[in-house]
């Protein structure tokens, strides 16, 4: 698929948006992806204007022998591989959101982020099924699952999209719902890249408020507090999501002073409860004695800001599992591979309470419609150079060896940053097989994952 320079540079004539190329002065910021630590060094890089620019891409790569990356915010780019002979399509640009609020339904254009759908939507008193962060982007967050704030009550946010717009590898514009092509529809929330999505619409939910924050601990107490945590996330409803996280803080002047290079164990929960109910139910782990205690009821939109991701592109090695029981001694495991004597340099290792709505077959859902576990699990740190890389690589996979006898075979697409990571069963490989057989024949869209099997 080797095509000249001079015959990809008539991109520039065929779109509205900038096109770099190697060499050119703003390739390397075009091509930069969120993770630092990932270089992707595509053939070009086209930054849509208008989904016309998306058709035009498509269309010159089906010609010219060329793939297709499609590529918003960055994030999700670690098991992207090589783009040598690939079009790395930006969509960031597509930031349009429409809220239709009789109909609790949102429309969000392809490089939209959470921060722009949220906000939109508080305004008439709804909530989406947003991110942990608010600079992810809608669409990859959506059609990956969406594992967030509200998923033990009302499941993964992929659950919640109600139509797709596309371009296929024919270089067709699409719109796929529950009615137009229930088979693509299907695979394309979950199951990987089928085309270039263009823009989406989910529903919104009924939510103005919810009561959360954290629970600070020092890290010395890590076992003892997540092993009340794990206990407490056995009794709690399904109006309770939450996550047990040890973390070690850099000293950087952006952190704030009592949190700033710290090492500390934290629990972070979101209830969608009363005040009153909210402060009944966790109670249990107030009376560990908490250092600091964040817990109030805030505005849905703070929810984007509650687990302190980082506000801008970072380098980062992480790695992931599916916890499908946490037992004592799993807890011991992941204690003594992450927290107090372990040697970790992992910025964050943390366990997000799954079961409730997440544990359950969504009616009328797509490939990834549930997560079968008790817990997530991811775990990361930021590489400084080479040797860093390789042992933040080395703890990682540490993690997730320590955990092993009690994983899942089966991954989490949004949360997997190795290539070969297993991301669904062999009956749903099958079918998303076949339908990537009959929409794109010739492997022209160059997804983040491969379709793999247990």
């Amino acid at each position: 698929m080797n095509t000249a320079v001079t015959e990809i540079a008539t991109l520039r004539e065929l779109t509205t948006g900038p096109v770099s190329f190697p060499g050119d002065e703003h390739y390397d910021t075009a091509r930069r992806a969120w993770n630092l630590a990932v270089d992707q060094r595509p053939a070009a890089v086209v930054l849509a204007q208008h989904v016309d620019d998306v058709v035009a891409t498509v269309r010159f790569a089906r010609e010219h022998g060329f793939r297709v990356a499609p590529q918003a915010t960055g994030h999700g780019a670690c098991t992207i591989g090589d783009l040598g002979e690939t079009i790395l399509l930006r969509t960031a640009d597509l930031r349009g959101v429409i809220i239709h609020p009789r109909q609790a339904i949102a429309r969000a254009e392809a490089g939209a982020q959470w921060q722009d759908v949220v906000g939109a939507a508080a305004v008439h008193g709804l909530a989406a099924m947003h991110g942990s962060a608010p600079d992810i982007g809608v669409v990859g967050y959506s059609l990956g699952g969406g594992l967030g704030w509200y998923g033990r009550k009302h499941g993964l946010a992929a659950n919640h999209v109600t139509a797709i717009e596309l371009v296929l590898a024919d270089g067709e514009l699409r719109r796929v719902d529950a009615c137009n092509d229930p088979e693509l529809f299907w695979g394309l929330r979950g199951g990987g890249s089928f085309g270039i999505v263009t823009a989406i619409e989910m529903e919104l939910l009924p939510i103005e408020e919810a009561y959360a924050g954290w629970l600070i601990f020092p890290w010395e107490r890590s076992r003892e507090v997540l092993g009340a945590w794990a206990a407490w996330t056995r009794e709690t409803p399904e109006t309770v999501t939450s996550v047990g996280r040890i973390l070690q803080i850099p000293p950087i002047p952006e952190i704030p002073e009592p949190l700033r290079g710290r090492q500390l164990v934290v629990i972070e929960a979101t209830f969608l409860e009363s005040e009153k109910e909210a402060s009944r139910l966790l109670e249990p782990l107030r009376a560990l004695g908490p250092e600091l205690d964040t817990f109030a009821t805030v505005p849905q939109t703070a929810l984007m800001e509650l687990h302190q991701d980082p506000p801008s592109p970072v380098p980062g090695i992480g790695h992931h599992a599916i916890v499908e029981t946490l037992p004592e001694a799993a807890l011991d495991a992941f204690v003594g591979a992450a927290g107090p004597g372990s040697g970790s340099a992992m910025v964050s290792v943390e366990l997000r309470q799954l079961g409730g709505a997440l544990a359950r077959p969504a009616r009328g859902g797509g490939a990834r419609s549930m997560l079968a576990g008790e817990y997530a699990m991811f775990a990361i740190g930021m590489p400084m150079g080479p040797a860093s890389r390789e042992l933040l690589e080395a703890q990682t996979q540490g993690v997730v060896d320590a955990l092993a006898p009690w994983a899942s075979p089966i991954g989490y697409s949004n949360f997997s940053e190795r290539d070969g990571d297993v991301l669904h069963d062999a009956g749903t490989a099958d079918r998303l097989n076949a339908l990537c057989e009959r929409v794109d024949p010739d492997g022209r869209i160059h997804g983040n994952h491969a379709v793999t099997a247990d």
